[in-house]
């Protein structure tokens, strides 16, 4: 099948960010024999247009960057590229929209064009805001978006999402303590910022909201010796929240925390915060519209990870569904592998609502 052919030569040439040139040749190598229009509004984009001289647009959208990974999966199509691997199942989102590509061009009509999106840098800088910012989607007049994402511990094969908020909205915490370094033996004449850090981190895990949020630091980096005060202390974190209230209310809570944990130690202290992805949600009419149509399963309750296809959402309506690849390794491992049959049933859905939904229904 032509669509495992796809993510087998993809998944051999993972690449970072947005710096794609295998990548994004692999991909307009395919997409010359599809009668599309095929541009590059970013770089490490690509972009192919199917026009069928209609009013409305319907966009297709996948994420192509891989991984900084060495893969462990031993499979006949390991990536041949030293610390890169597709661990994120990218190169399976675009082998399904190639897929697609292959499909929309054997239709003589639909009832509105097509947009397909070959994004880059998911993973890193947020690929997705860049092409918003060009215009994309108001040039091309797209009234609806979609994408999918291949997930763990779904039942193989089967669609899923919901209405509303289906990921939450991230953005990194860094908390800087600075005091006066000195000799343990003369403690009392300098300021411990590792003292005033985790003060702070204390402080911190003990917030609450009456809304769903996480907040987890990752790293502290300090000092310079053991027998030295620390004089300078960094906590590096994410927090995760879906309304933008609460996390308002946090940042300011979190703001005052460290300010006051570094006073009660004699230090200085400063936080920062990300801009990070908005949070991903699902227009409800058009999920609505959808699931008369397919029989896509209703998740009970949404996740605390991001995606930067919630930029597309801010600009027109759009839903981002899940396609459950079964018992596999966890995303992001060097040993994440799935059985590449599975991608037909996301080409199937694609197809379906590239063929039978109707833009102008919004």
């Amino acid at each position: 099948m032509q669509i495992i052919q796809d993510f087998c030569a993809l998944h051999t040439i993972p690449e970072p960010d947005n710096k794609l040139p295998k990548t994004t040749a692999y991909i307009r190598s395919r997409l010359k024999a599809f009668g599309c229009r095929v541009f590059s509004p970013t770089e490490g984009s690509v972009c192919a247009f199917f026009d069928f001289q209609k009013p409305d647009t319907l966009a297709f959208r996948c994420d192509t960057d891989g991984l900084p990974l060495q893969e462990q999966t031993g499979l006949p199509w390991q990536s041949r590229h030293p610390g890169m691997m597709h661990a994120c199942g990218h190169d399976g989102h675009t082998a399904i929209l190639l897929e697609l590509a292959r499909r929309i061009h054997r239709f003589h009509a639909l009832h509105h064009n097509i947009l397909l999106i070959f994004q880059p840098a998911e993973e890193t800088t947020g690929g997705a805001e860049a092409l918003c910012k060009t215009g994309l989607l108001s040039q091309h007049r797209v009234k609806a978006i979609f994408a999918l994402h291949l997930w763990p511990g779904l039942p193989e094969g089967q669609l899923f999402s919901r209405p509303g908020y289906l990921m939450c909205k991230t953005r990194n915490v860094s908390a800087t303590f600075t005091g006066k370094s000195v000799h343990i033996a003369a403690k009392e004449q300098g300021s411990d910022a590792l003292c005033s850090a985790c003060r702070f981190l204390e402080l911190a895990y003990q917030l609450k909201s009456p809304a769903p949020f996480l907040l987890k630091f990752g790293t502290l980096h300090g000092g310079t010796a053991p027998n030295a005060i620390c004089g300078k202390a960094v906590l590096e974190g994410s927090l995760r929240t879906f309304q933008e209230q609460t996390d308002r209310a946090l940042q300011s809570s979190l703001s005052m925390l460290c300010i006051r944990s570094a006073k009660k130690t004699g230090c200085t202290g400063e936080i920062s915060f990300s801009p990070g992805y908005p949070p991903v949600y699902n227009h409800p009419k058009l999920f609505a519209q959808i699931q008369k149509k397919h029989p896509v399963r209703c998740l009970d309750r949404a996740f605390m990870t991001g995606e930067d296809f919630s930029y597309y959402q801010k600009e027109v309506p759009g839903v981002y569904f899940l396609l459950g690849i079964g018992d596999t390794p966890p995303l992001h491992s060097p040993e994440f592998t799935f059985d590449p049959k599975v991608l037909t049933a996301g080409a199937d859905f694609f197809t379906t609502l590239s063929s039978i939904y109707s833009a102008s229904a919004l």
